[in-house]
Formats: C-alpha cells, structure tokens, sequence
C-alpha cells in the first residue's frame, strides 16, 4: 500500500526477505483500486497485515478503501496481531475495520480483540507464542488477564480415590417458583456436573413436587409460600438453617420478583455465613441497597448480565455497562467488597482488590434461555468443593463457556438449548484433565 521506498526498519527488511523467496510477481506495489479488488475477489484466503496495534486515528484514504474491498470481497481472513481498523486498547472501530473469521496475535492477547467491537471483528483469536522469555511477560504491569486453559486447570478439585460423596462438598440452592422450575432444575443439575458430591434444592412447597420430578439425583426441600407461590418472608428461619447446613449457596434462579420474596432474599443475603453466589433475582432484589452486600460473612459472588447490572449501579443502563465492561465489574467490586461476575461476550470476573481476567470462551449460541442458570450451578459446585470465590468464579466462566462451545461445535450455534451445555461439561473438564 505504499513504495518499497517509503519502507524503512523491519519493514524495509522483512520486504527485501519475502522478494527474494517470493520473486517479483508476487507483490503488488500500490495496485490500483479495481485491481485490488479483482486481486482479493480471485484469493482463497485472505491475511490482512495492513495496519498495526498503534493505530489510534481513523483509517481513511486508500486504507479505507482496501479495508472496504477485503470486507466485500467474500473470502476468507485471518487477521495479523489484530483486524486493521481496530483499537488494540478499547477495540473500538476507527473509521472502518476488517472482519476477520481468526486472528493470530502475537506475544500476549491485546485487550482490544475482547472488548467492544474487537470481538466480533477478531473471530477466533489465537495467541501465538514469538518466544518472549517469561521474565519479561511477568514484568508486564497489567491487572487484566485472559483466563486459558492452562491457568484453570489447576484450579480443579483433585478427586481421590477414598472420596466419597461428602468429599465434594454438599450444594444448597435457593431456587424456583411458579412457571420458573426450570431454573432451579437447570442449576442443581450443572452443579452435579461439576463434581459436587450432593445438591439439595429450597423451593416453594406447591412446585415441590414439580420440580422433583424434573431431578433424579438431586434432592429438594419443600418451604413456606407465598398466595403466588413464591417464597414466602415467613420461611427465613428454615431458610437460614438450611443454608447454614450447606458447604455453599446459590439464591437467586428462578425465584421471582414478588414483593415478600424479595423482603425475605434481602433478609437472606444480609445474614450470609457460606461461600455463596447471587444470581437472578436476587440481584434484582439488591437494586438500590446494595449495602446488604457489606454484610455477609464471607465474600459472595455476583454474577449479573448487563440487564441486571444495570439495576445493580444507579444511573447505568445495558448499553452502558456494555461499554466499560470492565471498568463497570472492577469499580463495584472494589466498592461492595464482591467476586463479580458479568456476564455476556467475553465475561469479565473482577476481584475487590482491583484485578480482573477475561474469559475467552462461549458463542453466541449460548444467547438462550437457562444459560445463565446453568453458570450458577456450575459456580456454587465448585464452591462446595472448596474453590475461593475467586477460583470458582474463574473456573465457573471458564468451563461453561468450553461446554457451550462443545454444543456448538456438534449441534450449531442455532437451536442450542441450556441442557445441552449441561450435557457437555463432563466434556469440558475433561479437557483439562487430557491437557
């Protein structure tokens, strides 16, 4: 896209490289726009190496116009250290960007491939090692992580041979309401999956038997109800005696937004003495006393998608939470004192003491009904194993989106239901264990 004249540094070196191996014919120097696109539309692949990670001011001119024809041009690209276009910082479009299905980074993952547009510019990313010794990686002064296999696997629980179901811990969930049995079912389950010894599900008495017949290893406890059929304020003493008896918690799926209901989840979080995650509607019934969070004994676990989050920080909305995704999660944490988890394209989990990591797997079939169900049950498993909130939040993201993108690697990313994630976490973890 300019003289061989212009190039200077490495540039100038690695093109006097690639023409000796290469020979003349295979490099156009400044091709005019309508053999550019005849040049792309002609390819099987394309490699988009235009522009590097110091862009910071729109791409225009004949850039813009190559961008433009890569784009058009209906072919396969795999993007160099990033799509040109995109920030490396903030991934965000200056002018026009290329959408690539694979981008090879180099060295270390750049911020910008998983936030904001930079996501579904990127596609798959790849992080190639260019032999950067450890020293200096370690040197890097980032609080932000890309969470990968290798880093999570040592996080799994160690199954013994003595072990028997107590080893792993016993999982309570608070869960389930009218029409919303589905949730709780969907988080017992999950948890099983992830290796918890034993799950017991507290819902309302009338669905009891409802949602007992939906689970065959897990076991549930009838509680007092509402006219409405929802939790009911009157059951806080067996509620508390029930958490209490658990290895950790999950209050949240399924349990609706009825006004007792949410009088008794607010007594519920203020008195928290167990590892515990807060999903659904427990968040909602956090909106605007988030202080309760200051409360509870031991650090929980939030896990919102932007919808509740915004609830969670007055004066935000999904779009701007989605914004500054991790600038959202990091700040409230650090504020309430919480492991949170928010959730969407490429979660972020953020620790109180300011740092945060990325979770690079999940697609977009994962956008159904229960997914989010199915996190929490996978979190608090890992909680009853004996994970920090930390590590059981990492591992949680980490393993569900894996599962997730097993589902979509057989079934499609279309028509992907939440079972079939549960499905594939036996799978998922197995990974680790193959690695």
């Amino acid at each position: 896209m300019s003289q061989a004249s212009d190039l200077t540094g490495d540039a100038r070196t690695m093109y006097r490289r690639f023409m000796r191996e290469a020979g003349k014919s295979a490099v156009h120097v400044c091709p005019a726009h309508d053999r550019t696109r005849t040049l792309l539309e002609s390819s099987d692949l394309i490699v988009d190496a235009l522009l590097g990670t110091g862009l910071s001011a729109p791409v225009t001119g004949p850039y813009r116009t190559t961008i433009e024809a890569i784009n058009d041009a209906g072919r396969p690209v795999i993007a160099v250290d990033l799509p040109s276009g995109i920030h490396a910082d903030t991934g965000a479009v200056l002018g026009t960007a290329v959408r690539a299905f694979l981008t090879i980074t180099f060295g270390l993952p750049k911020l910008g491939l998983y936030v904001g547009a930079g996501i579904d510019h990127a596609g798959e990313v790849h992080v190639a090692d260019i032999g950067i010794p450890p020293r200096y990686v370690d040197a890097v002064d980032s609080r932000i992580t890309l969470l990968t296999l290798d880093s999570v696997r040592r996080l799994l629980p160690k199954r013994i041979p003595s072990a028997h179901k107590g080893t792993y811990g016993h999982v309570g969930l608070i869960a389930g309401s009218v029409g919303k049995t589905g949730a709780a079912a969907l988080a017992a389950k999950a948890a099983l999956r992830v290796g918890a010894g034993l799950v017991t599900v507290a819902t309302p008495a009338s669905v009891n038997d409802t949602l007992e017949a939906k689970l065959l290893e897990a076991m549930t406890v009838p509680m007092p109800e509402t006219n409405a059929r929802t939790l009911a304020r009157s059951g806080l003493d067996r509620l508390l005696s029930f958490m209490n008896a658990r290895s950790a918690v999950a209050v949240g799926p399924g349990l609706s937004t009825h006004p007792e209901t949410v009088e008794l989840i607010q007594a519920l979080v203020a008195r928290l003495e167990k590892p515990s995650v807060l999903d659904a509607d427990a968040l909602n019934a956090l909106a605007g006393c988030t202080s309760l969070l200051a409360e509870c004994k031991i650090q929980p676990i939030l896990t919102p998608h932007p919808g509740e989050m915004a609830r969670l920080e007055e004066q935000a909305t999904p779009q701007s939470i989605n914004a500054d995704r991790i600038g959202t999660a990091t700040r409230f944490a650090q504020r309430c004192g919480v492991v949170l988890l928010l959730k969407g394209a490429r979660t972020v989990v953020a620790h109180p003491d300011g740092r945060a990591s990325i979770c690079p797997t999940g697609n977009p079939g994962m956008a159904t009904a229960g997914t989010g169900d199915v996190l929490t049950g996978m979190i608090v498993g890992f909680l009853a194993q004996r994970l920090s909130a930390w590590d059981a939040a990492c591992a949680g993201a980490y393993f569900h989106g894996l599962a997730g993108d097993l589902a979509a690697a057989e079934l499609g990313p279309a028509g992907m239901t939440a079972g079939d994630v549960i499905d594939r976490i036996p799978y998922a973890l197995a990974q680790a264990v193959r690695h």
